[in-house]
């Protein structure tokens, strides 16, 4: 009879994980090199970071866009969700479902697309990246409260608006703060 001890799990574990970290930075290289090929022209007006983390970004913008039009019409169906407790504009909770996906694609493609030198540890990483997406939610949130329910426009369009402001601040966050270069200049 074979006994699993802590270490013995902490192999099993450890090795699917290996596979799985090889295959994002694998994946980070291509989609990598993909952007790279379409950089020469822009050379002249952007770093090849800055270049990397604005199609990455957009391409992740996109995704969220495309993902809350999709759950705001037709999961959500432009209804007030009750949740017993508290009642949650359709807006507001397509926001909500959309979020969790949306964090996981955006850091897979900054950790592993752009932001690739940071020595940090993947686990410091990530709660840094969420710290900076907790405040851009919260701007998410109270942008889209303004501009939906105090302004009257169109929710689409708002989280578009208020995405745009969040990419500003997001870019200077992850490359100062969450995937910073130790002893860089």
């Amino acid at each position: 009879m074979r006994i699993n001890n802590k270490s013995e799990r902490r192999i099993e574990t450890a090795v699917p994980m290996k596979r799985m970290r090889k295959i994002l930075v694998l994946t980070g290289k291509y989609i990598g090199d993909i952007i790279d090929f379409f950089y020469p022209p822009f050379r002249r007006f952007f770093s090849r970071q800055f270049f990397r983390y604005a199609v990455s970004g957009a391409a992740n913008l996109v995704f969220d866009w495309m993902l809350y039009f999709a759950i705001y019409n037709y999961v959500i169906q432009k209804q007030f969700i009750s949740l017993g407790f508290v009642t949650v504009s359709p807006h507001i909770s397509a926001l909500l479902i959309t979020f969790p996906i949306t964090l996981l694609s955006g850091f897979l493609l900054q950790k592993y697309v752009t932001f690739t030198a940071s020595q940090l540890r993947g686990k410091d990483q990530l709660v840094r990246y969420m710290a900076v997406v907790g405040v851009n939610l919260l701007i998410n949130y109270f942008g889209l409260k303004l501009l939906v329910e105090v302004l009257h426009l169109y929710p689409t369009p708002s989280k578009m608006v208020v995405t745009l402001i969040c990419t500003i601040f997001s870019y200077f966050s992850q490359k100062k703060f969450t995937f910073k270069i130790k002893n860089a200049p």
